[in-house]
């Protein structure tokens, strides 16, 4: 129990006079910290409307034309060259999947 220490136990003060803990010093931050688990619940949330709610091709559109899962955004020319498919096609394409996404989460 002796080596046991408290993240917000003070450890001294400050320059100005306030209180310094651990989490100060190891530079941990609530907001932070819920931010990253906010995140990564909406990243989830967005993965799973994904799948549940774009037919296949619409899901490919939207995985090459915001580079999720992959190394790098691609345009909307360069989504129509990989499919074979024209550029204004690949536009309604994502248009009407964005769309769908949208009323994915607007939804409780």
């Amino acid at each position: 129990m002796k080596s046991e220490v408290s993240l917000n136990e003070p450890l001294g003060t400050d320059r100005d006079g306030n209180e310094i803990s651990f989490n100060d010093i190891l530079g941990t931050d609530d907001d932070f910290i819920l931010e990253d688990i906010d995140t990564r619940m909406q990243t989830a949330r967005l993965y799973h409307a994904i799948q549940d709610t774009l037919s296949s091709r619409e899901k490919t559109v939207i995985l090459l034309r915001y580079g999720l899962g992959r190394d790098r955004r691609q345009t909307q020319r360069e989504v129509a060259a990989s499919l074979g498919i024209s550029r204004s096609y690949v536009s309604r394409i994502e248009k009407k999947a964005l769309q769908k996404l949208r009323k994915a989460f607007t939804e409780p």
